[in-house]
């Protein structure tokens, strides 16, 4: 894969993490149906997020529930929440570590991000891991204008046991359970982009279709080779 714009530990951290692309929400404000999969400037939405995010990892996998196949043109593992319910984005990324756990042990670290969020920063996980280091924490998130992003996240897979226990009991809130072992923030300015916009909405949409000629998005070819490569990892 190409190599992430990122100060140099965090890209060799980045080395050693699972993107995971959190698809499977309910979209109640979409109307139902597969939020990251309407199109905005001619793509899916889930192909931007995937060509920002598959340069930074090792690896990606989709958590998304219901059939799989509606997926299979991206060729990555799809990875359905463990728990019934529709528990929330904690769900998708437990998911996400049994999955590390079970196929790819050799990445200890989950980099998570909603697949309504287009416009993910380049530099993500390397900066993720840059915080989380420097304040010795095993979590980070996201932060932009001040306004904290907690799907947009850093896990460490050893803590999954803990996290699954969590939501047994019933915990649902990201930033709850994170501050329990301690999460710092990577900070980004807002403008003249959020890199954190996400599309909960098709008035969101909208506002998504105008911002985007402000931002380069990777083509699709890019992401059909990322998708091979992570194809052949696990084929």
């Amino acid at each position: 894969m190409p190599t992430a714009h990122a100060m140099p530990d965090g890209a060799a951290q980045a080395r050693g993490t699972l993107g995971c692309v959190l698809a499977g929400g309910l979209a109640r404000r979409m109307g139902g149906g597969d939020k990251p999969l309407r199109t905005l400037g001619g793509r899916p939405m889930l192909d931007h997020a995937l060509a920002r995010l598959a340069p930074q990892v090792a690896a990606v996998v989709l958590n998304a529930n219901g059939d799989p196949a509606r997926f299979a043109s991206y060729g990555l593992p799809v990875v359905a929440d463990g728990l019934p319910d529709y528990p929330g984005p904690l769900a998708g990324i437990l998911a996400a570590m049994d999955w590390a756990a079970a196929e790819r042990p050799d990445l200890p670290w989950i980099a998570s991000v909603p697949g309504d969020s287009p416009f993910i920063p380049d530099d993500l996980v390397a900066r993720l891991h840059a915080a989380r280091e420097a304040a010795s924490v095993p979590f980070a998130c996201a932060r932009s204008g001040g306004q904290t992003h907690p799907p947009v996240g850093l896990w460490p897979v050893a803590l999954r046991e803990e996290l699954r226990a969590a939501l047994l009991a019933g915990e649902r809130k990201i930033d709850r359970w994170t501050a329990r072992h301690g999460c710092t923030h990577a900070d980004w300015p807002d403008n003249p982009v959020d890199p954190f916009f996400n599309a909960n909405a098709p008035e969101d949409l909208a506002i998504a279709e105008r911002l985007l000629p402000l931002l380069q998005t990777p083509q699709r070819s890019a992401i059909d080779k990322d998708s091979r490569d992570c194809g052949e990892r696990h084929a």
